[in-house]
């Protein structure tokens, strides 16, 4: 598998690119997923050229798109988007599927949100990039059904999806069920874990972006309430993901999650020859 890190994870550090950059390569990973605020301010091909200096790739911008802006706006942020992806020599672009969850979505609001994927995905289809829809609470992709859906809704080729699996899990869906059922449209993951159901406010975005927002629950990949010793097996060696951590102690954390991760997969791919 190729593992990235998320620059979202330092956003209340006061860190450089060059910083992050040698932490990673130095603890093994194969690249950085830049949080689009990031990418836009530390867009120079300088800046990409850094990164590829240290044998890192830009695996994925991870942005959100106004799906309920009027198309011409929409069109602005995705030749915005373009033009970055092809400074960071990033091969997809991750956003949310609308702003309201599956249950609480008029039909005319679904009809627009999966009208608006269709035209993002064909604009960045034309560009030669990839657009992943992030399995997230709050959204059309906060369950399996209503996810596979909107995949048929949109009906385009590059229109994928970005398993977060502890979304999954908090959704309901048995995540090892969801991701047979998804596999063929799966793109990319987001690996994280908590410590167990009750503190999964800790992910609400108001918490995760306040810089004193609470972070006790998180928890490194193997230590919480999801089992990713199991699922990470299920994983076909070409995978991609990102560990997504949001808590404290950034550099130790994700070191250690990158060792275990790298032995777990290496087990199960000595296994399996």
């Amino acid at each position: 598998m190729r593992i990235s890190l998320c620059t979202i994870s330092f956003r209340h550090h006061l860190l450089s690119l060059g910083d992050i950059a040698r932490f990673a390569q130095g603890s093994g990973f194969d690249g950085i997923e830049l949080w689009g605020v990031h990418a836009r301010n530390l867009g120079s091909g300088e800046n990409a050229e850094r990164l590829a200096a240290y044998g890192l790739r830009v695996p994925m911008l991870s942005d959100y798109l106004p799906l309920d802006v009027a198309p011409a706006i929409l069109r602005s942020r995705m030749a915005e988007l373009c033009r970055l992806a092809r400074t960071w020599r990033a091969p997809r672009l991750r956003t949310f599927a609308g702003m309201k969850g599956s249950s609480a979505i008029s039909r005319e609001e679904r009809t627009l949100v999966a009208s608006r994927l269709r035209m993002a995905a064909a604009y960045l289809s034309d560009h030669g990039l990839r657009l992943v829809v992030e399995t997230h609470p709050g959204t059309l992709a906060d369950t399996t059904a209503s996810l596979l859906r909107l995949l048929e809704e949109v009906d385009h080729p590059a229109l994928k999806v970005n398993f977060d699996t502890l979304h999954v899990w908090e959704g309901g869906d048995d995540p090892f069920a969801a991701h047979e059922s998804l596999v063929e449209h799966i793109d990319y993951y987001h690996l994280k874990n908590v410590r167990g159901r009750s503190d999964l406010s800790v992910f609400e975005p108001a918490n995760v972006y306040a810089a004193s927002g609470r972070r006790d629950g998180m928890t490194g990949l193997f230590e919480g309430a999801f089992d990713y010793g199991a699922f990470l097996r299920t994983l076909h060696p070409s995978a991609e993901a990102s560990l997504e951590w949001f808590g404290e102690s950034c550099f130790s954390t994700l070191s250690t999650d990158l060792s275990r991760l790298r032995t777990v997969t290496a087990q199960r791919h000595s296994r399996a020859s």
